[in-house]
């Protein structure tokens, strides 16, 4: 007896999200807009519940929809590092004290005598309660917005990126390329390195095993450094076609011109004087920006294999991190206090119905992105089978 309802429900999630293959991959650009969607509203608000949903989206989708490639490993070291920031964002508010005025005094510290021109800066003092929790807000402000970053480090990737730049940012785009792949390159050499040491007996924990660790992980990125810049002149890298003089001085006016437009615009969007003319301008600075890239493209020799398509679901993708953004920003509009909780007197943080709606947009990647599988899928470590005992053989 076929079982009709499980049937429709596989067939509608294979429709929404099939299975990944090269022609229906997503664009790594699709990614990135998401990513930085997420990351606008996590800086637009201090409330940590707020900020904490978002930070679940992010790990939801990166859990859903990451492969098994080497940079799809770097959500957990953004996620350290986001408490890193925290724990430095405390210590700082302990030693350096903070600006907000408490009267819930945890600790007094000895306090260092400063010079007169120091007026407004002091180390040590009173350590208050709202000064502390202002702290925590503004570390977990700026951890939301790392782990967003990193949320698209692990679904993007760089090589694709690259290739789906126009070609008068390609050089640039290079050069970015390298330095978002640091770190997913340094953390597998660290799992490699670390996984050799056990192998052999070794410690690879600890500060010995850190030191011993960090010598070999130097030389590996020395090797790849010298490996990529042969790679690079092999392909011939930085070679430009013959353009005239004219093009080049309308490439650099337009460009120059059109990203002069856009902050002129964008700072008479965010004040209230200058609403009039702030949309205008951020749209005729767009545009000439765009017709400047465009003829400095003219300068690239180099061609693109099956580019990358920005299809419907790379829409999808992209307008739901947009939504998050631009919804969090209008709701700061009516209802600030819910968006940044007060610190004094010092209040509990409530979540606010419309942001938190606004935020589990965000997990639609999740059910419309295209889903890894094969080699592409993450793999489960399998658990080691324990020996068998001589005795036991006979």
């Amino acid at each position: 007896m076929t079982n009709h309802g499980s049937g429709t429900r596989g067939l509608l999630r294979r429709r929404l999200a099939p299975e990944a293959h090269r022609s229906n991959a997503l664009h790594p650009g699709a990614w990135w807009v998401w990513a930085i969607g997420l990351g606008t509203a996590a800086s637009r608000t201090t409330n940590p519940l707020l900020i904490g949903l978002l930070i679940g989206v992010a790990g939801y989708v990166v859990a859903a929809r990451r492969t098994s490639a080497p940079w799809a490993k770097s959500y957990g070291a953004f996620v350290k590092l986001g408490l890193v920031v925290i724990g430095i964002r405390l210590v700082f508010a302990i030693v350096l004290g903070s600006p907000i005025p408490g009267t819930h005094v945890l600790v007094t510290l000895p306090e260092v005598p400063l010079p007169d021109w120091a007026k407004g800066v002091r180390i040590g003092g009173r350590v208050t309660a709202e000064g502390m929790v202002f702290a925590l807000y503004d570390g977990i402000r700026l951890a939301g917005l790392l782990i967003c970053i990193g949320a698209a480090n692990a679904l993007a990737s760089p090589s694709r990126l690259l290739k789906s730049l126009p070609g008068a940012l390609y050089e640039v785009g290079v050069a970015v390329v390298v330095a978002m792949t640091f770190a997913p390159n340094l953390i597998g050499d660290v799992r490699r390195l670390r996984a050799a040491r056990r192998l052999r007996g070794r410690p690879d924990s600890g500060v010995r095993g850190l030191l011993q660790v960090g010598l070999p992980v130097l030389e590996g990125a020395l090797e790849r450094s010298v490996a990529l810049a042969a790679a690079m002149d092999a392909r011939g890298f930085g070679r430009t076609a013959a353009v005239p003089a004219g093009v080049r001085r309308l490439t650099a006016v337009l460009t120059l011109g059109g990203l002069m437009g856009v902050c002129v615009g964008t700072y008479g969007l965010l004040t209230a004087q200058g609403a009039a003319y702030g949309l205008p301008l951020l749209g005729a600075g767009l545009l000439a920006a765009l017709a400047g890239l465009r003829l400095g493209g003219r300068r690239a020799v180099r061609t693109r294999y099956r580019p990358d398509a920005w299809g419907v679901r790379a829409w999808l993708v992209a307008g739901s991190g947009l939504a998050v953004a631009g919804l969090t920003i209008w709701s700061a509009s009516y209802d600030m206090q819910a968006l940044h909780p007060g610190v004094v007197p010092l209040v509990a943080p409530t979540l606010p119905l419309w942001p938190a709606a606004a935020a589990l947009l965000g997990l639609l990647p999740a059910f419309v992105a295209p889903v890894p599988t094969g080699e592409q899928a993450p793999s489960t470590p399998v658990p080691p089978v324990p020996p068998i005992p001589p005795e036991e053989t006979s």
